[in-house]
């Protein structure tokens, strides 16, 4: 359903053009998670679905796949003004 979406996001990973909010990092550590796993995730995964942003009112992605281990991991990103990839969080569902 959001394959256009997923495959843009996928490039933006492998291009390095993402940044992570400073939220997501600290998500990120708390599980126990590497920015290796974050990316893994994005590029493995599938996106479960989109969210309005009640604040923004931008459109975000919950998107589940695999870390290195072969656990699982969700994130949530969107895209921002200027075409990068925003990490919003990440979690351990």
């Amino acid at each position: 359903m959001f394959e256009r979406i997923l495959k843009r996001m996928r490039e933006k990973i492998r291009n390095r053009q993402y940044v992570m909010t400073l939220h997501a990092e600290e998500e990120m550590n708390a599980d126990g998670l590497t920015i290796y796993d974050v990316e893994r995730g994005i590029l493995t995964g599938e996106i479960l679905e989109r969210q309005m942003d009640g604040v923004t009112a931008e459109w975000k992605y919950r998107i589940k796949g695999q870390v290195i281990a072969g656990g699982k991991v969700e994130v949530i990103a969107k895209f921002s003004p200027t075409g990068k990839l925003v990490i919003i969080t990440v979690y351990v569902p």
